[in-house]
């Protein structure tokens, strides 16, 4: 046993909690022991020469003498692989199957006995040895995947299943990005990453992996072209990455490469060429289309482990309002429930919750309730009964209940991949729609139960339904949190039909943002973890899931009032705009970091207030296209190689650049601009890209910069939307797009589209398709 990690569970759980926490991993240790299947002998083996072909709609199926491998093209230019049989289905990451195949794609003859599937987008070239090479339509190879090697057991009857390896090279300049949440990025430097959804046990820095969310999406970003590959394999594995070196043009480049490695499962990919946006968009087809939230859920919200009674949270919500700080949603953690029990309420301190949430929701301010899986193992604890009554929770190989420890003691974990699971899961939010909240937050859905050694989750062994299939918990760790987020998405949307639901949570996988968004977690207070919230938020967003943000100031310890301001300012230009903390970590309400800091946070709450019509927009053309609201600086010039290295800052949509300050002591900071001329929002003056500039930071506000020509909603003074539009270079034409807000139900505003240009030495703004403008007009921008 690791003393150390006793010592840790006792200090964060207490006395009581982590001898049980001792207990618990003992038996999970236990259960897997006697559960799993030994892994004895193995035999290596890779795809062998290839035999022949059969065509297929959109591709084929290329035999070799150890394996075989389909591939299909589809009508969007997506390509399947799948080696060994395995077929786009099932998977917890499609959102309709498998797309449409291109009929125009065939299979064919390649040189060196191998083949060859071309479409207008893709060309897919496989050798006779089994490599498989993705090439751009001009021929310019994004990828070489080398044969795979699997070890499969030499007696079938252990059922341990084949593990195995595929390594993949790419251009020498090419730039890595994605795999989830991840706290060293944007950019992936050469490492290990595991894909493996983890609690690390505490507050987080950068270089601590795995996280609570990983995903086997990987985005290759290289002078040649741009692509994505999902590998749709949720089990344990591995993905090794070495960035290439073009050898200073000596003719010698080594190209960059990497390797995943798995503990079992299938060996399918999916892979996207184009540009960034074309990735996202096909992505999104893939997937499913990113949950759009409500209106309020874009403005501020605030959180703190630790609330403890609705006088407390009159109090904070008054406080705001009193100061003139717009607050759209108040977060309860779990000690509002009794005892940590998840779907019950803590009466001594909320007496009546439901009229506290009425009260707030006059002033504007929704409640929003943590909602953990982990439910009490205790008769009497209706949860607990109503789902023993309908077996609804997790399973061990010998069929009894899975138990393990978290915050109300030993608890059970509800099964997920069992649809009927799912749906009495649903049922259950009826509760907190009666008791006034507005959204949920998912919590500890990796899921956890708390251990001094090994992993802190449930027995590999444990059983799960996997939709019908039948598995444990191998296969089904990493898309828990997933299911989770489908059944509590699914049951507010039975609940409350006429509202979209709110939802984020913890933990995910692929197809995540069907459902929701996601938050850091618990990212260490320090400036580390400051620079670490704005890499998990440009990495999620380039898998998929545009809503997501930090928690501002760190959840532990407590920040300086100056890390605290910057960590609030950066907040206040992302997705979800949250502050949070630990109860033992002090308030994170900014007038408690002095009357400089109050005036300054001021500024930066007002002015995510100003821009909500933007937000607004942002929300409705990630759910169109998949495009995220926060993007890497290289989103419209990948081929920049400057902007691919360039890691402290991010686009805001295509109109703003947003330059945090992420180091103490800054008062002026270079920014690296991309190609176009940019106006400092806060003087007016012009910058012309690419190039890179220095520009004021005082504590006050940070860098943030307006594309030349955009066309940006805003709210007016009178609480209307005006257009704020920064006067184009001569010559040139500037657009902008405005999603109308429809409220906060299912309607789909039409996107209305506006162009800008000088005439005559005057900005003129069109309405695409004519017909007027409908919205008054601010210029703003000195081209001098």
């Amino acid at each position: 046993m690791d003393a150390r990690g006793l010592v840790r569970s006792v200090k964060v759980v207490g006395t009581a909690q982590g001898l049980r926490s001792v207990r618990s991993a003992w038996r999970r240790r236990r259960a897997d022991a006697l559960g799993l299947p030994r892994r004895g002998p193995e035999r290596a083996r890779v795809p062998g020469l290839a035999e022949g072909a059969d065509p297929q709609p959109g591709g084929g199926e290329v035999r070799f003498a150890r394996s075989s491998l389909r591939v299909i093209v589809t009508t969007g230019g997506a390509v399947f692989c799948g080696w060994d049989g395995a077929e786009p289905e099932p998977s917890y990451a499609l959102v309709r199957g498998c797309p449409e195949p291109d009929v125009r794609a065939e299979l064919e003859p390649d040189m060196d006995g191998g083949w060859r599937v071309v479409s207008e987008r893709v060309t897919v070239a496989v050798s006779r040895h089994g490599a498989v090479e993705v090439r751009t339509p001009g021929g310019v190879v994004l990828r070489r995947d080398l044969p795979p090697r699997w070890w499969d057991p030499v007696d079938a009857a252990e059922g341990a299943g084949s593990r195995w390896v595929q390594r993949s090279e790419v251009a020498a300049d090419a730039r890595f990005f994605g795999l989830g949440g991840r706290a060293a990025g944007p950019r992936l430097r050469d490492g290990s990453y595991r894909l493996w959804n983890t609690d690390p046990g505490g507050a987080f820095v950068p270089g601590d992996d795995p996280l609570y969310l990983t995903m086997p999406v990987l985005t290759v970003v290289a002078d040649g072209g741009t692509h994505l590959v999902f590998h749709d394999n949720p089990w344990d594995g591995r993905m090794r990455l070495h960035e290439g070196d073009e050898g200073a043009g000596s003719g010698h480049d080594r190209p960059g490469s990497y390797e995943l490695r798995m503990d079992g499962g299938p060996l399918r990919s999916w892979t996207v060429v184009g540009t960034p946006a074309r990735l996202l968009r096909s992505w999104t087809t893939l997937t499913g289309a990113p949950a759009l939230p409500p209106r309020w859920a874009l403005g501020h919200h605030h959180a703190r482990w630790g609330f403890g009674d609705e006088l407390e949270v009159r109090r904070i919500a008054r406080s705001y309002r009193e100061r003139g700080l717009p607050l759209s949603a108040l977060h309860l953690d779990i000690d509002h429930f009794r005892g940590n029990r998840v779907f019950t309420v803590n009466t001594e301190g909320f007496p009546d919750l439901p009229a506290l949430a009425e009260e707030l929701r006059a002033d504007g301010v929704r409640l929003v309730s943590i909602i953990d899986p982990a439910v009490k193992a205790e008769p009497g604890n209706a949860v607990y009964d109503s789902g023993s009554a309908c077996d609804a929770f997790v399973r061990d190989a010998r069929g009894r209940e899975v138990r393990g420890v978290v915050w109300p003691g030993e608890s059970v974990f509800p099964d997920f991949t069992d649809p009927q699971v799912r749906k009495w899961w649903g049922g259950l939010y009826a509760e907190r729609l009666e008791q006034g909240f507005s959204g949920v937050w998912h919590d500890m859905n990796e899921p956890v139960s708390f251990a001094p050694f090994g992993d802190p989750s449930l027995p590999r062994s444990a059983r799960h339904a996997l939709e019908g299939r039948g598995g444990d918990h191998r296969e089904a760790h990493n898309v828990y949190g997933l299911a989770m987020a489908r059944a509590g998405y699914e049951g507010l949307c039975e609940l409350r039909p006429e509202e979209r639901p709110f939802l984020f949570s913890r933990s995910g996988w692929a197809g995540m943002q069907r459902y929701g968004g996601t938050w850091s977690g618990d990212v260490a207070t320090g400036w580390p973890g400051l620079r670490a919230s704005l890499a998990l938020v440009l990495g999620i967003g380039l898998c998929g899931v545009p809503y997501s943000g930090p928690d501002v100031g760190g959840f532990t310890g407590s920040p300086s009032p100056e890390l605290y301001l910057r960590w609030f300012q950066l907040g206040a230009w992302l997705p979800l705009f949250r502050t949070h903390s630990a109860f033992f970590a002090g308030r994170r309400e900014p007038w408690e970091f002095g009357p400089e800091v109050l005036e300054h946070a001021r500024v930066a709450l007002r002015e995510r207030e100003r821009l909500l019509p933007y937000f607004v927009t942002l929300a409705h053309l990630a759910q169109r296209t998949g495009a995220p609201y926060v993007r890497p600086l290289w989103w419209h010039a990948p081929q920049d190689r400057r902007l691919r290295d360039c890691e402290d800052a991010f686009l805001l949509g295509d109109a703003l650049l947003v330059a945090p300050v992420l180091e103490p002591g800054t008062t002026r900071r270079a920014v690296r601009l991309p190609p176009g001329r940019w106006y400092d929002t806060a003087t007016g003056h012009a910058h012309d890209g690419p190039g890179q500039v220095l520009l004021d930071a005082p504590l006050s506000r940070i860098p943030v910069l307006a594309r030349a020509g955009s066309v940006l909603p805003v709210q007016a003074a009178d609480g209307g939307v005006e257009l704020e539009v920064w006067t184009p270079a001569a010559g040139r034409e500037g657009s902008g797009l405005v999603a109308p807000d429809a409220g906060d139900g299912w309607e789909r505003p039409r996107i209305e589209r506006f162009t800008s240009r000088i005439e005559d030495g005057r900005v003129l703004v069109e309405r695409t398709g004519g017909g007027d403008l409908r919205y008054p007009v601010r210029v703003r921008g000195r081209p001098g």
